[in-house]
């Protein structure tokens, strides 16, 4: 019996040692298990941090870039609206250019008759003038003439050339002229000194200085004039051409006609 009860405590001692073995074992797996559990939790945790964090600042860049976006805008539309002024302000300019250039052809077509006009006037005017100067005079009218019918020369210029021959005539009236020339006496050419004082009256004076004559314009014949104004006549002419100090002189004027 004893010996039975000693290998029976010893069977009993390693079954029990086994059991606590195995007993140690199974506890061991799910403690191994949590902290695997654990360190996945913390590794997720880091990961999605850094997901995060990688998300914040694309959204930053994103936020920034499109303050960027937006402040170019404002940019752009401030330009667009400068430049929409611009072309409003050039096609405004444009328009009246275009007015200025279509008014042109009807100015064009009222000026053409008007310049006709002027030089017919001014050819009528110098034939009822007193005749100083006369060749010079109507040349230039022949020359108007030409000037006009002529595809040559531009619209402004042909009226720039009339109104320069009106200011000519326009001269003439108040100035002291002296020319030498022919003049028609009797059926005879006689060698003159012409002076015109203004468009008041025209005397003619012989080379010799011993005739004189002035322009009846009533009659369109020159009368004789008296010896006494020979040398007040020679002292004119002299004066017109700058070859005597200004001086008085007397010499006759026709009477004014009177009012109607």
């Amino acid at each position: 019996m004893s010996k039975v009860s000693n290998r029976t405590k010893i069977a009993t001692a390693l079954v029990g040692a086994l059991a606590l073995a195995s007993s140690n074992f199974v506890i061991a797996d799910p403690l191994s298990d949590v902290q695997k559990a654990d360190s996945k939790i913390h590794a997720d945790a880091a990961a999605s941090q850094n997901k995060v964090d990688k998300y914040f600042d694309q959204a930053q860049d994103m936020l920034f870039e499109y303050g960027s976006v937006a402040d170019e805008r404002e940019s752009l539309k401030s330009y667009n609206d400068y430049v929409a002024g611009l072309v409003a302000d050039q096609e405004a300019t444009m328009k009246l250019i275009q007015d200025d250039i279509d008014g042109v052809d009807a100015l064009r077509q009222g000026v053409v008759p008007l310049m006709f006009k002027m030089v017919e006037a001014l050819e009528q005017f110098i034939a009822l003038d007193l005749p100083f100067n006369q060749d010079a005079r109507e040349a230039r009218v022949q020359r108007l003439k030409d000037t006009l019918n002529s595809a040559e020369v531009t619209l402004a210029e042909k009226y720039r050339l009339i109104l320069d021959a009106y200011n000519i005539e326009r001269e003439y009236g108040s100035k002291l002229i002296a020319e030498t020339g022919q003049l028609e006496l009797d059926g005879k050419e006689v060698l003159v000194d012409f002076l015109n004082f203004g468009r008041v009256s025209l005397y003619a004076q012989s080379q010799d200085q011993k005739s004189a004559w002035m322009y009846n314009e009533e009659s369109k014949s020159w009368d004789k004039l008296e010896d006494s104004y020979l040398r007040n006549l020679s002292k004119a002419i002299k004066q017109a051409r700058g070859q005597g100090a200004p001086d008085l002189f007397a010499l006759p004027i026709p009477a004014a006609e009177a009012a109607q």
